[in-house]
């Protein structure tokens, strides 16, 4: 793969003329996302949490906002050195914080409601009762999508389809930007992790063909990672990772003491004793608890962004080649990468088993199976008194026409409820049960 290449501003959809513009083109991505209605729903959709509370946590916006600056801080870090380097031409110095800022932003757009679990909720609908008797009626692949949905082709999606009633290309954003969100660049059968659904299958290969990335398998449509992608799963990694802990702490789940032992132990006693003065001499003026953990996160994530950005420097020739493995989290020092991981196992024990994001979990799967039934048999049966009652509540642009299959009339519905925000899916679902009239 070649940076020349690899940097197209080709945008998705039709060819648009615009008038000259003193944004790059990569800039003109991220403000459009800023913009989007998609971005702004983002405030009102749950990261780990549930919302609203009365101690303020992280929701996907304000998630989204902090992965953007981080890879933005990544993408400069990278650029310089590759450009020093001469490894990439001086003219694309400041594109690469502009396309992983943006990409950044975008990542976690085909979430649906209520957190992870929303995920795992689509899935379980399709695996289960009603839901596996509908795609009895669909092809392996087309099934594959939806027993086991996946918010980054999800993302993938919102980016680039063609709507009913909206324009071709989706957000018309350059295809970097797009091609960066996809981490995994592989259709759904057979894994749990893919990047795009079967109706986006096209989409995908003219924009990963067109980029010159390295193409697997073509068969089976399987591409090697765009090499930012790299830049933003770092992003997210080290935000995810430490900013949950940051929120825990606020919350009473993690005790200051733990908080201040996880953080600090991303730093050697020895070898880093500078650090610890440093933090030391900051602690003298600032006494408050919560903005001493916010000190050290700041200074946790300062130290991470260095040390991706020197895996993906280090690696730049498999990364090119398109051969590289894992990410770049994975291939931190071995006294950093321990630290990341005892951030991991404490989340994973008393955070994410949390009684308070188990009860969303359980939210999630009624309030998003429900919906999904009551949408997919409304597009299934048009003609009862009944289903034009629920499809009073169908946008334009998720109406499906006379005719179309199982799938289509089902992605339709994930698209529809995918896209929602917490509130508007609980109350939805008030409606459709008939709850407090």
């Amino acid at each position: 793969m070649e940076w020349q290449q690899l940097l197209t501003t080709q945008r998705t959809g039709k060819a648009i003329v615009d008038t000259k513009h003193e944004r790059t083109e990569f800039q003109r991505d991220f403000d459009r996302i800023i913009f989007s209605t998609p971005f702004r729903r983002l405030q009102d959709k749950t990261q780990v949490f549930p919302l609203p509370g009365s101690t303020f946590v992280h929701n996907r916006l304000t998630h989204s906002i902090e992965v953007s600056c981080v890879g933005r801080s990544l993408g400069n870090e990278v650029a310089a050195r590759l450009v020093q380097m001469g490894e990439l031409p001086a003219e694309y110095l400041t594109d690469l914080s502009a396309i992983v800022s943006a990409a950044c932003l975008a990542h976690d757009l085909g979430n649906p409601p209520f957190g992870h679990s929303g995920e795992r909720a689509i899935s379980h609908y399709f695996s289960s009762a009603d839901g596996s008797a509908l795609t009895e009626r669909m092809t392996e692949a087309e099934r594959s999508d939806l027993v086991n949905f996946d918010g980054n082709a999800n993302s993938f999606r919102l980016l680039t389809h063609k709507f009913a009633g909206r324009r071709n290309g989706g957000f018309a954003l350059t295809f970097p930007t797009v091609a960066s969100i996809v981490k995994y660049p592989r259709p759904s059968a057979g894994v749990r992790k893919f990047g795009y659904f079967c109706q986006d299958r096209d989409d995908f290969r003219r924009i990963m063909d067109h980029l010159g990335v390295r193409c697997l398998d073509a068969e089976r449509c399987v591409y090697s990672r765009f090499p930012l992608v790299y830049l933003v799963e770092a992003a997210d990694d080290i935000c995810y990772q430490v900013m949950d802990i940051e929120d825990a702490h606020k919350l009473g789940i993690v005790s200051y003491e733990k908080t201040y032992e996880l953080f600090t132990s991303f730093f050697d006693p020895e070898a880093e004793s500078h650090e610890f003065e440093i933090m030391r001499r900051a602690f003298d003026e600032v006494t408050d608890a919560n903005e001493q953990i916010a000190y050290l996160r700041a200074r946790v994530i300062g130290k991470l962004v260095k040390l991706c950005a020197d895996a993906f420097v280090d690696n730049r020739r498999a990364i090119m080649d398109g051969c590289f493995e894992r990410s770049l989290a994975e291939h931190l020092p071995p006294f950093e990468r321990r630290a990341l991981e005892s951030v991991s196992r404490l989340a994973a024990t008393l955070i994410y088993r949390h009684r308070s994001v188990s009860e969303i979990e359980l939210s999630g799967f009624r309030i998003i199976g429900t919906l999904l039934h009551e949408f997919i048999s409304a597009a299934e049966h048009p003609d009862r008194y009944y289903s034009q009652l629920i499809r009073a509540f169908v946008p334009q642009q998720f109406a499906t026409p006379q005719g179309a299959s199982t799938y289509d009339r089902a992605m339709a519905a994930v698209d529809l409820v995918a896209g929602m925000t917490d509130v508007y899916a609980l109350d939805l679902y008030k409606k459709i049960k008939g709850i407090g009239l």
